[in-house]
């Protein structure tokens, strides 16, 4: 027992990330493919990846949506995890990036479940609760714009099914959501706000995980 999160040194890590993954091979070919990519931090650190999969096959994910898919390894990781009976649902702004998710998850085998919405969240998310998908996702992964993170939450909510959970990735922003400043970008103080407000919604079952850049999860009531 410890009263505190152990801090990593660099062998702990390195010792951690040889006991902690099951790594697909497609995971680990994508991962080791866009390392040098120049945002290559937009993507799920592995360990997340296999959180993602573990929370999925936990409570029986069979339809998955997320906002921000960069390259698709976390598309990739849920369709993995959730089988070949599953959805996946893919919303993003950019086509340079879609692209290469595209055809790496036709690599996968996943392409035919899985589904890109090339547009704002904020026009596809409403747009699918118009369209009867109210209740009707087990998981939605939020790892897009800061700013809008508390606009998407809200549509969380409601395209989640009671019981389902709802994860938000990079709620640290590299330490700063601490101590925001002045000169930081107004996504700090935006997150540094919007942490206390997921701790104090009763709407929800809160942790917050120092994982990645700190990774939310939330189990809706």
């Amino acid at each position: 027992m410890t009263v505190q999160t152990l801090p990593l040194s660099d062998s702990l890590r390195d010792y951690f990330l040889q006991m902690a993954l099951r790594e697909p091979d497609i995971l680990r070919e994508l991962r080791e493919s866009s390392v040098d990519h120049r945002v290559a931090k937009m993507s799920l650190a592995p360990e997340q990846g296999a959180l993602l999969i573990f929370l999925l096959r936990l409570i029986g994910a069979k339809r998955y949506i997320e906002v921000g898919t960069f390259l698709g390894y976390s598309s990739i990781a849920a369709a993995l995890a959730m089988g070949e009976d599953s959805e996946v649902i893919a919303c993003d702004v950019c086509e340079e990036f879609t692209v290469q998710a595209q055809a790496w998850w036709k690599r996968a085998g996943i392409e035919q479940r899985t589904t890109l919405y090339l547009d704002r969240a904020s026009e596809t998310l409403p747009r699918l609760l118009e369209a009867g998908a109210a209740g009707t996702f087990d998981c939605m992964l939020i790892d897009a714009d800061k700013p809008n993170y508390p606009n998407y939450y809200e549509y969380a909510l409601q395209l989640v099914r009671p019981r389902g959970l709802i994860i938000l990735d990079n709620m640290f922003l590299n330490g700063r959501v601490a101590t925001p400043q002045a000169s930081h970008p107004r996504s700090v103080a935006i997150l540094h706000e919007f942490n206390r407000q997921l701790r104090d919604d009763q709407r929800v079952e809160h942790c917050i995980l120092p994982t990645g850049d700190g990774m939310t999860l939330l189990f809706k009531r």
